[in-house]
């Protein structure tokens, strides 16, 4: 335990000893999250390496960055829902994958410095492990799940915005033109009170390159027809066809 305890000092630069309150108060503050279990904590700062020089390979914080992972996913995604009810989903996917990814989550990690406080063996300290992407989102992630089981879901939601607090978009530019399906929809409810109908007439060339042809029929009978490299792409054509039509142009 001392060789642990001695390596953990030279790591953080610090004299605290790691296996005291003390040692995680900066951190607790940092997150605004006191813990009701320490040892969750320091789970999730456990890196693997670490586990492995200690003799204790399965102590590290993967199963917590596993959890973690989907936590984080779930509040930023109701967080972007509630902020921006205008975008559509294609467009929140978007957003979220430009904030949930291993490039932004290692770059909280340092901006709040968790990479201070991680439990790294002594190979992975020289080779600049308390820099590499992949070891910091994976804690970050790792601080998350353990927070979510220690204080429940809107204990974490806070800490997550706490963490992305300064990089919510102040806008997401949404996409003002409908898709052709969902226009011809609100057509043919608007003038026949029903919805329009798909019917795939036909698909024919080669299984890796195959066309589909689609037909469109309003709810007065109308009928009309396009083909596509998809069943979805033929279907938003033969929308647009109809919608041109009625519009008469």
């Amino acid at each position: 335990m001392k060789d642990a305890i001695d390596l953990q000092k030279k790591q953080q630069g610090s004299t605290r000893n790691p296996e005291t309150d003390s040692f995680f108060a900066e951190l607790k503050e940092i997150l605004n999250y006191q813990f009701k279990d320490k040892d969750l904590l320091k789970k999730a700062l456990i890196h693997s390496s670490y586990a492995n020089e200690m003799g204790k390979p399965n102590d590290n914080n993967e199963r917590l960055e596993f959890l973690g992972d989907a936590i984080l996913e779930a509040c930023v995604s109701e967080e972007l829902y509630k902020k921006y009810p205008e975008a559509r989903e294609g467009e929140l996917t978007k957003i979220r994958s430009k904030l949930v990814n291993s490039k932004t989550l290692a770059n909280i990690a340092k901006k709040f410095g968790i990479n201070r406080f991680l439990f790294l063996g002594k190979g992975e300290e020289q080779q600049g492990g308390r820099n590499k992407e992949t070891i910091l989102a994976d804690a970050l992630e790792a601080i998350i799940g353990a927070v979510f089981l220690d204080g429940g879901y809107e204990n974490v939601k806070n800490v997550v915005d706490l963490f992305f607090k300064d990089l919510w978009p102040k806008e997401i530019k949404t996409s003002l033109k409908k898709d052709y399906k969902s226009l011809l929809q609100e057509i043919t409810q608007k003038i026949y009170k029903d919805r329009p109908k798909y019917v795939l007439i036909d698909s024919f060339g080669p299984e890796h390159a195959k066309t589909f042809l689609v037909e469109v029929i309003l709810p007065n009978g109308e009928k009309f027809q396009a083909q596509a490299s998809s069943i979805k792409k033929a279907e938003q054509l033969a929308a647009k066809i109809a919608v041109n039509k009625i519009k008469g142009s």
